[in-house]
């Protein structure tokens, strides 16, 4: 049975991101079928240098599969 799991972060924190989607694939031990993300940055409003930018959020889509449940 495919299921999907939404993983939600901020690109300052991606090794605990990397942590948490590994630790999830190995305690349901899942079989993945596809992994996509998206980085959202937001411009720097600051007076700093153009094209300078601040933490964005980080979302990862994981398609999986698991053994469908017996009735």
């Amino acid at each position: 049975m495919q299921q999907v799991k939404i993983f939600k972060s901020v690109d300052t924190e991606l090794d605990d991101l990397e942590k948490q989607i590994n630790r999830f694939i190995r305690k349901n031990n899942v079989r993945v079928l596809s992994i996509s993300g998206n980085h959202s940055a937001s411009m720097d409003t600051g007076g700093g240098p153009m094209n300078t930018f601040s933490g964005g959020d980080v979302t990862v889509i994981m398609l999986f599969e698991i053994e469908s449940p017996s009735r």
